[in-house]
């Protein structure tokens, strides 16, 4: 991971409203460089946090700095720094997958001939090697995705966006981006992305910040934020598998078997697991609301157009 003391993002009293609706509430939020994964319900904000943090849309009010720049004084400057994958695939369907990638390298400056080397080398780590000469628009939603992913990490920039990145991807796929990822960081690149997949943040990023109605409402590492709702503890059930307590451990052996005796001494019918905190159970303790929920909260992307 890179270390500075200089933050790589940093913002004060961040605002944004759609219409009527706010969406972003006098947000607060400094991240030095490394991998940061920020948490939140459908509809708390993020991808409208992603947007004004790669210059395709203006705050209502506050400030805002990445890597030292204002998004929007020094949009320019910025752009040439970060690259964005966002929620769809954003591939030129005229092209084939290798076209793209090349297209892309080059535009962020790479000679033709490591463009080409760099492309090929994403084509076959994401298992793309058979949209190598096919146009994008050939392709499945799924290829396109992936194709889309690359594209974003040719240039290797010093910050990468990721907004809900594994969205629509099999496991394999998944796991060469976590792999992807984890080389960049050791690359010296920062990485922010946006998640409902709690194994993703919890296996890829160093700070975990939970957004919800438009503030960061904790942050931390996962094994802090998960000690936010307590530690391990023995959870009883009944003959059915119906919970009927949770015991409190301070999760040493002896306390364990302890505390096991006195519930086989209460409850001798009863069978007994074991429970450690998830960033599940920190995204209900936090947000009233599990990960990945069915809440269809679409006021944001719907309103929220790209810009530029």
């Amino acid at each position: 991971m890179t270390t500075t003391d200089a933050p790589l993002i940093e913002i004060r009293g961040l605002r944004k409203s759609y219409r009527e609706h706010t969406v972003l509430d006098g947000l607060d939020l400094t991240l030095p460089p490394g991998v940061h994964a920020l948490l939140g319900p459908n509809g708390a904000g993020k991808s409208t946090l992603i947007k004004i943090l790669s210059t395709l849309l203006p705050a209502d009010a506050g400030t805002v700095s990445v890597l030292g720049l204002d998004p929007r004084r020094d949009r320019r400057r910025l752009q040439g720094l970060i690259t964005l994958t966002g929620q769809f695939a954003a591939v030129d369907g005229k092209l084939s997958g290798m076209e793209n990638l090349v297209m892309i390298g080059q535009l962020f400056g790479l000679p033709a001939a490591t463009a080409r080397r760099r492309a090929l080398d994403l084509l076959e780590r994401f298992d793309l090697l058979a949209a190598k000469d096919r146009r994008a628009a050939t392709l499945s939603g799924g290829m396109r995705r992936k194709l889309d992913i690359a594209a974003g990490l040719i240039s290797r920039p010093r910050l990468v966006y990721l907004d809900e990145p594994t969205t629509g991807l099999d496991t394999r796929s998944r796991q060469v981006l976590w792999n992807e990822i984890g080389e960049l960081a050791e690359n010296g690149t920062s990485i922010l992305l946006t998640t409902q997949y709690l194994e993703e943040a919890d296996a890829l990023a160093d700070q975990i910040r939970v957004l919800h109605e438009g503030r960061i409402v904790a942050g931390g590492t996962a094994t802090e934020l998960k000690a936010l709702v307590g530690g391990t503890v023995i959870r009883v059930h009944d003959q059915d598998g119906s919970v009927l307590e949770d015991v409190p451990t301070t999760g040493t052996t002896a306390d364990l078997a302890r505390q096991l005796a006195e519930i086989s001494a209460r409850r001798p019918h009863t069978t007994a697991t074991l429970h450690r905190p998830t960033l599940d159970d920190v995204f209900l303790h936090l947000t009233g609301t599990r990960a990945r929920s069915d809440e269809q909260s679409t006021l944001e992307h719907t309103l929220a157009a790209p810009v530029g």
